[in-house]
């Protein structure tokens, strides 16, 4: 219910144009970290991610103008290994600075791979570099040999010779199939029930699917205690909010940037539906009929009365 209601909110918001999908991925150098500090590390690569397409977007070499995006937060790989990175839904284009005109990206091509790892490269270990000159890294455990500010430089270095991994295409089937394959884990947790085989002698099965043998589902093998310890690994800290809009799409200025878009494209009113009732929705997802009668199957229940709970023996009142 709570992914179908989010993307309903999302399709509302697509403009007539292409988008692009993109995912910005942290090294496995930095697992350590994200483990210990997962609220800066994850903190970070939003801040990051987001300010390296709005700084391409208002390059005028690219786009010259503002674009807009929703953001992702995804920590697993499919055997449930930590796999740090966000995946980001990106107008095919740019609003105008001064707000006169749409600024469409080249067809097929939004920015240069390359060019946004290395920039997001720099900004995120520039962040961690502020992080640890304000003292909110607490280096501990294995990673207490990076306490020292020169040993920290040089594990900097280290992390700024590796190529980071940036993936930038066009979604293939439209905005529409990146929409349902980022609703598949907006509202989940890193393994859905119907990947799991079976629980038993201490040992947890579950289906998995090898990318590099040709997408094959396999299924993997793991004692209870290494199970838990990798599912942990993904439960993000509380309060944390793993979806996050910016650009066009940032909360305080979403309704007036895609009312001004919509008018620029000039594009036939999209017709509105009425909203969708508990009922209806719950029926389209489950198949379920909440309003018919569960023992003959012909009746449908009415609402009379929502009762209460009863007061407990010692309420008084």
């Amino acid at each position: 219910m709570a992914t179908e209601r989010w993307l309903a909110a999302r399709r509302r918001e697509v403009l007539p144009i292409p988008y692009f999908h993109v995912v910005f991925t942290l090294p496995h150098t930095l697992n350590p970290l994200a483990q210990s500090h997962p609220q800066l590390i994850y903190r970070l690569l939003f801040q990051t991610a987001t300010s390296t397409l709005l700084r391409f977007g208002r390059d005028p070499r690219h786009l010259g103008g503002d674009l807009g995006g929703t953001a992702v937060l995804h920590t697993w790989g499919q055997t449930l290994t930590q796999h740090v990175h966000v995946h980001c839904v990106v107008t095919g284009g740019a609003l105008a600075r001064d707000g006169t005109r749409w600024i469409p990206a080249r067809p097929g091509f939004l920015f240069p791979v390359r060019a946004l790892a290395k920039v997001f490269r720099g900004r995120y270990l520039a962040g961690l570099r502020r992080a640890f000159d304000r003292g909110d890294l607490h280096l501990t455990g294995g990673l207490a040999p990076l306490a020292e500010p020169a040993a920290f430089a040089a594990w900097l270095a280290e992390l700024r010779a590796q190529a980071w991994v940036v993936y930038c295409k066009p979604p293939f089937a439209g905005p529409e199939h990146v929409l349902a394959y980022l609703g598949r884990y907006t509202h989940r947790v890193a393994l859905s029930n119907d990947r799991l085989v079976t629980l038993a002698d201490g040992h947890v099965r579950f289906r998995w699917r090898d990318y590099a043998d040709g997408d094959r589902v396999k299924v993997m093998d793991l004692d209870v205690d290494e199970f838990l310890r990798r599912f942990l690994l993904h439960v993000v800290p509380d309060g944390f909010v793993r979806i996050r809009h910016f650009g066009l799409l940032a909360n305080r200025r979403r309704a007036a940037a895609l009312a001004q878009c919509r008018a620029l494209l000039a594009p036939p009113p999209p017709p509105v539906a009425p909203p969708e009732s508990v009922r209806d929705l719950l029926r389209r997802v489950t198949g379920v009929d909440i309003a018919r009668c569960p023992v003959c199957q012909q009746g449908v229940l009415h609402l009379i009365a929502v009762l209460g709970p009863a007061p407990a023996a010692w309420d008084t009142s």
